[in-house]
């Protein structure tokens, strides 16, 4: 009996998938970049604000009567105007040093984050520019000395798991479906999905869809599992590919990260889609972030 135990012992470690030296090499030179992206000037760990304008004035400032009220900036910073165009501009007080694209000025129109970049509005170590969200304006806040950047408690992972290298299959669809995504403030936005990615794992079979954005960038699965909410972030996790090739696409849940919501309450990141809710424990990746989020 001692001898079949010693036996199947030896096939258990045969038969487990161990990675070598180069592919862990290339999974951690891919983590510690991302850990150095997280921690940049603009990396998500210095987004300390989303404000919604309202149309007409916004006053903005630390002293509580404003409008908007951000710390760590002048007690009134100026006013922020939303005309029934969607045409944003910023009026400053003349009295404090505050940057419009690095340039002192009394009025300013603030071109929103999209196609070009976004007028930046700086003062001391804080910054904010318009972004849109779901058709409404929005102040996107940084603080380059924020709390959650200064006290980052670094990312934890599951083992490096080579099974979790999977390479599916690619479905072409015989027209782009047309897919609502939500994000996590409750808004939704139409995408359009020209395939899919299917592969089998434990018996079950799953049939992924990508978020495209086009021209060279990777496609992006918005996933869900079952250690969402215990041992991964709740919400979702993100699973990077290249496009499909010869019918195939690579699917590495090793390197499945956490959105930015994860790590600050002000990010407004995409949810999976019911596709991509998947029945089953994917243990590779990103674990969900200990760290401040409040």
């Amino acid at each position: 009996m001692r001898g079949l135990a010693v036996w199947l012992a030896i096939w258990g470690l045969a038969g487990a998938a161990e990675p070598d030296a180069a592919y862990v090499a290339q999974i951690e030179k891919g983590r510690a970049a991302r850990v150095e992206r997280l921690l940049r000037d603009e990396g998500w760990l210095t987004l300390v604000g989303l404000h919604f304008l309202a149309p007409g004035s916004n006053s903005v400032g630390s002293a509580p009567d404003n409008a908007i009220v951000l710390k760590n900036v002048p007690a009134h910073l100026g006013t922020i105007v939303l005309n029934e165009r969607g045409v944003v501009a910023i009026t400053l007080n003349p009295a404090e040093d505050v940057r419009v694209d690095g340039e002192q000025v009394l009025t300013a129109t603030l071109r929103e984050a999209g196609a070009m970049p976004a007028t930046r509005v700086t003062a001391g170590t804080v910054s904010f520019f318009v972004i849109d969200r779901g058709g409404k304006k929005a102040l996107r806040v940084r603080d380059t000395a924020s709390e959650r950047r200064a006290k980052f408690a670094g990312i934890e992972y599951f083992p490096i798991d080579p099974s979790w290298r999977i390479e599916a299959d690619w479905v072409w669809f015989d027209r782009s479906r047309e897919v609502t995504i939500k994000n996590i403030l409750g808004q939704e936005m139409r995408a359009l999905v020209p395939g899919m990615a299917v592969f089998e794992r434990d018996g079950k079979t799953f049939e992924l869809l990508p978020l495209i954005e086009g021209g060279d960038q990777p496609m992006m699965f918005v996933i869900s599992d079952l250690t969402s909410g215990e041992e991964t972030y709740a919400a979702a996790r993100f699973v990077y590919a290249e496009p499909p090739m010869g019918g195939k696409v690579m699917l590495d849940f090793n390197e499945a990260i956490n959105p930015p919501c994860a790590f600050t309450p002000f990010a407004t990141c995409p949810l999976p889609p019911k596709e991509n809710r998947m029945e089953i424990a994917v243990r590779a990746g990103e674990k969900d972030y200990r760290g401040d989020r409040e």
